[in-house]
């Protein structure tokens, strides 16, 4: 009796080793430094859960040839790499290992805390306002065009400027290709702001959203540290706009809100500015609410702990790589605005470019457009806004999709264009 119960214990822990052994599975890579194009060796290089906790699972280093590799228990869970190089995480590009991948790469880049050809593209003053608040997110996305490509980290990476009395509510950024997480302004003084956050090549997206108190009537004027492609404001309808500096300002037909841009903007020039009345703007601001707050701070080792702001972000969770999506619609969206705003700066830009061969054009100003027939009706305009709606949504969707890894790169570049096609020819019309 002893004997075959013996024979039944040892049959089903033969059973469990090889069920085990069974699902087991090696996971492999290679980092490769994109300044030199060889590959990176002595790489700290972390296996991660793809849970809320982003734990742990295995540490290693790249080999002389950038290879590295993971055994892993659970080939049916989501899993992540990061690697560490000159003090800051990188991510694959591709995002997280899905179940029944194997292999992924991921390229880092030497670092300094001096970088050349790093610029500001876009920069976006959004603000609304109720009886005693104005409240504002200012949103600034800055080129990485370095040439061989590095990363700027170190302290103070990006400076910037907030009106006197701003109250900062959140501060976010968003890595180029990565999830907005939420990171901290240091206060320098006099209204001066600093984020040591590593700029990576490519477009990083800072958001600082703040508030104001308010009374009817505030007046502005934006520090320019820095040349600036485009500066852009805009507000609510029912609020009042009027130009007091020496920039030129042009508006930008927009059915749901007023927009006023400069462009080509010096260090330096004066964008004094003041607006008046309230209102708020259609978004969806308020489902960041409801659908949980921002991801922790990329130094963090949770949402609960507190951040940690050094170079890179530290060893936390990489909460700036693709990552569980429903909580961040928001950051999201307001990410996309960008993309947006880049849109209609190019069909501005496309018409300014036709109306010179007709009319002189003005230093810093757009060129007036030719006279356009006057409608005779709404409904163009009406379907025009459902359209530009919609094409938020479907860019709002094709993200998600892409993060998720629901469709190939060359889908995801295929419907891409073709929105960005879309988008520039409703927004033309809307001119």
């Amino acid at each position: 009796m002893k004997s075959a119960y013996r024979q039944l214990v040892l049959t089903l822990a033969a059973v469990l080793f090889f069920a085990c052994a069974g699902t087991a599975a090696t996971i492999t890579g290679t980092v490769t430094n994109a300044t030199s194009g060889k590959p990176s060796a002595g790489d700290t290089v972390e296996l991660l859960e793809m849970q809320q906790s982003m734990n742990v699972l295995a540490s290693t280093k790249t080999g002389a040839n950038g290879s590295f590799s993971f055994n892993t228990a659970d080939p049916n869970s989501p899993h992540l790499v990061r690697v560490m190089h000159d003090g800051v995480a990188y991510f694959p590009a591709a995002g997280p290992i899905r179940p029944g991948a194997t292999s992924t790469t991921v390229d880092v880049y030497d670092s300094s805390a001096n970088v050349s050809d790093v610029s500001t593209n876009v920069e976006v003053m959004r603000m609304q306002a109720d009886g005693g608040n104005l409240q504002l997110i200012q949103l600034i996305a800055i080129k990485n065009a370095s040439n061989p490509p590095r990363t700027l980290s170190g302290k103070k990476t990006y400076e910037f400027y907030l009106p006197d009395g701003a109250q900062i509510d959140q501060a976010m950024v968003q890595s180029p290709g990565g999830m907005a997480i939420t990171t901290t302004a240091n206060p320098e003084g006099s209204g001066k702001y600093s984020f040591d956050y590593a700029i990576k090549p490519g477009e990083t997206r800072f958001e600082i959203a703040y508030h104001l108190p308010y009374s009817g009537n505030a007046k502005f004027t934006p520090k320019i540290t820095a040349d600036v492609q485009h500066f852009v404001v805009m507000m609510p309808k029912s609020m009042a706009f009027q130009s007091n500096g020496s920039a030129k300002f042009a508006p930008m037909n927009d059915p749901t809100a007023t927009v006023q841009i400069a462009t080509n903007v010096k260090a330096g020039a004066d964008l004094s500015f003041q607006v008046s009345g309230t209102g708020t703007l259609p978004d969806d601001q308020a489902g960041n609410q409801q659908q949980g707050q921002a991801a922790p701070d990329q130094g963090s080792p949770s949402a609960s702990m507190s951040p940690d702001n050094r170079p890179g972000g530290g060893l936390g969770p990489p909460t700036d790589a693709p990552d569980p999506l429903h909580a961040y619609r928001w950051p999201i969206l307001a990410g996309l605005a960008i993309i947006l705003f880049c849109g209609a700066l190019f069909v501005i830009n496309s018409s300014n470019q036709q109306a010179r061969a007709t009319a002189p054009s003005i230093p810093g100003h757009f060129a007036t457009p030719a006279p356009k027939k006057e409608k005779t009706a709404s409904a163009p305009t009406e379907n025009n806004s459902m359209l530009l709606e919609g094409l938020k949504q479907e860019l709002f969707d094709l993200e998600l999709e892409k993060q998720q890894g629901h469709i190939s790169d060359a889908e995801y570049q295929q419907a891409k264009a073709a929105l960005d096609h879309t988008l520039k020819r409703a927004l033309s019309r809307n001119q």
